[in-house]
């Protein structure tokens, strides 16, 4: 990749990174923390902002790229105390490119209840067909050893609840990224409702989730849904006017 098309797609990155990261704040996704990051093609390293920076306003320019043991290889400033969340995940799986720690209040929610498990409700909850698990560690990921037991708990999975702390997503895009944390929160939403109102849950069977599967259109979705959420942010000031998300 020529040094030209480097920065390009380094740019975009980092453009879509601080962009998802002011929606996910205006849809009550992510709050004063939490974190959003690209992995960098072809580098073990990825984007993320700075830990001090209010998550409503990052910027593109001030994020920072980082390697997989945290250390700060462009920018300048400090990443967020949890890097080893997302470094180590990134070590683990290579198909992962974007990975998403917040503090999903529904999310957590799901592990500080006996003997409930949260589980695909909704149609689009078959992203998780393979399993939610639940870390045990209720503690800042900030050691190495720690982001290598979240990743060993996530395992092939594509989420993971941390008890009585969070939420970890994982996708293979930051765009597609968004498009889950949206997902993931109406089916924890969707689930609530029926305890809530005293029923049983009712999760999508095998046999439903097969049923959706053969119709799945992931790409046409996330670029539906990405291209909805930019436009909204966009109207409702929340994204700056000459960002290109096109």
């Amino acid at each position: 990749m020529s040094d030209a098309m480097c920065s390009n797609v380094h740019g975009r990155l980092r453009l879509e990174a601080a962009a998802a990261s002011r929606i996910l704040v205006m849809e009550s996704l992510l709050d004063y923390s939490g974190h959003v990051s690209a992995r960098v093609p072809g580098r073990d390293a990825y984007f993320i902002q700075q830990g001090v920076d209010p998550r409503s306003h990052v910027r593109p320019e001030r994020m920072l790229m980082v390697d997989f043991d945290g250390n700060v290889l462009e920018g300048e400033g400090r990443s967020p105390v949890e890097t080893p969340i997302h470094g180590e995940i990134y070590r683990a799986r290579l198909d992962v490119q974007s990975v998403l720690h917040c503090h999903m209040e529904l999310a957590i929610a799901f592990t500080l209840m006996d003997g409930v498990q949260l589980a695909p409700m909704r149609a689009r909850a078959v992203r998780w067909q393979s399993g939610i698990p639940m870390h045990p560690d209720p503690s800042h990921i900030k050691l190495k050893s720690q982001g290598e037991a979240l990743a060993r708990d996530l395992g092939p999975h594509h989420a993971a609840l941390m008890r009585a702390h969070g939420l970890t997503l994982v996708a293979e895009s930051v765009p597609a990224l968004l498009v889950d944390a949206v997902h993931f929160d109406e089916n924890a939403r969707a689930m609530m409702q029926v305890l809530q109102a005293g029923r049983k849950p009712l999760p999508l069977t095998e046999a439903e989730m097969e049923q959706i599967n053969r119709h799945e259109m992931r790409e046409f979705h996330v670029g539906k849904l990405w291209s909805y959420y930019v436009n909204k942010a966009a109207a409702a000031g929340v994204l700056e006017p000459d960002w290109d998300l096109r």
